[in-house]
């Protein structure tokens, strides 16, 4: 096996992993060493570690040591979500560690990421996906967690931990001065109404279109994958359907309500104040990355998104 290289910040491996020459020929030693010919090799560039399509017939997906934890949560992930769940996860065909570094093999998933097709997707269209993605993500948490429960940070040490930190985190990423006192007010909400005794169960923690993979069925699209496991975790329930609800409902009662009753649920006042204290917490939280147009001018203070991102239906 090629010598993986001395790669200890986010910018190094990015510097590395951008650059095709540096990697290849690692790469498809792996490739070969799991029984792929890897003469085809093509990176994805929208992820956080190396990611390949290998020959278009596998993923190849390589971890530097400062993201092992991922490795850890996506091999556990994928060994207890295997044939648990009505539509596809990727089945691992190899997995190793050296010099700190990890990979996975993964057989590679029909279907067209749904970042990709989104945007041109009809309400009507994206309704019954998110039906689909709330159904999906209820069979996840019917599930023993089993091992995972050993995967990473404790929830209560998790929100506690994220809860110490978020005002800054925020009034770094540009929080509007005016909203962060509100922020620090949630914060302070936070051990009382999150639960951090309840049994935990399985939360895949990132569930976003780039992590969802589409089928077009006579017409209609519909969800036929998960992909990305890397942030798997234990926890409180109501933290999954936070990313689809704030990433792709727009603040639309219609979509909002497809996706609460595909996971079998409805979201009252006190659920909504719960979202939004995890929609603070979360790892990777940035109000930035919100989707609902100009919603900075429909809030007097930080608590009216309550009503914005998850309206009553």
């Amino acid at each position: 096996m090629t010598t993986f290289p001395a790669v200890d910040t986010t910018d190094a491996f990015d510097a590395w992993r951008q650059d095709p020459g540096q990697w290849q020929t690692l790469a498809r030693s792996i490739a070969r060493a799991a029984g792929l010919a890897g003469r085809d090799l093509t990176a994805f560039g929208d992820s956080t570690n190396l990611v390949i399509d290998v020959d278009g017939a596998a993923i190849l997906k390589i971890f530097p040591p400062l993201y092992h934890p991922q490795f850890l949560s996506e091999c556990a992930a994928l060994h207890r979500l295997a044939g648990q769940l009505s539509v596809a996860i990727p089945r691992i065909i190899a997995a190793d560690e050296q010099d700190g570094w990890s990979w996975l093999v993964m057989t590679k998933l029909d279907g067209v990421v749904g970042s990709a097709v989104w945007p041109q997707l009809s309400d009507r269209e994206r309704a019954a996906i998110l039906h689909d993605v709330g159904r999906v993500i209820a069979e996840v948490h019917a599930l023993p967690p089993a091992d995972l429960a050993q995967i990473g940070t404790p929830w209560p040490d998790f929100i506690r931990a994220q809860a110490s930190t978020c005002v800054a985190r925020h009034r770094a990423q540009g929080l509007a001065a005016t909203l962060l006192d509100d922020l620090a007010a949630l914060v302070r909400e936070a051990p009382t109404l999150i639960p951090l005794d309840e049994p935990p169960v399985i939360l895949i923690s990132d569930l976003i279109p780039q992590n969802l993979l589409l089928s077009d069925r006579a017409g209609h699209w519909r969800l036929c994958a998960l992909i990305d496991f890397g942030d798997v975790r234990t926890g409180w329930w109501e933290y999954d359907l936070l990313g689809p609800s704030a990433l792709m409902c727009d603040g639309k009662p219609d979509l909002v309500h497809s996706l609460f009753d595909g996971y079998g649920t409805a979201a009252d006042n006190a659920m909504r104040r719960r979202l939004l204290i995890h929609m603070a917490l979360h790892h990777a939280s940035d109000f930035r990355n919100m989707t609902i147009p100009d919603w900075e001018k429909r809030i007097a203070s930080l608590y009216d998104l309550e009503q914005v991102i998850w309206p009553g239906t």
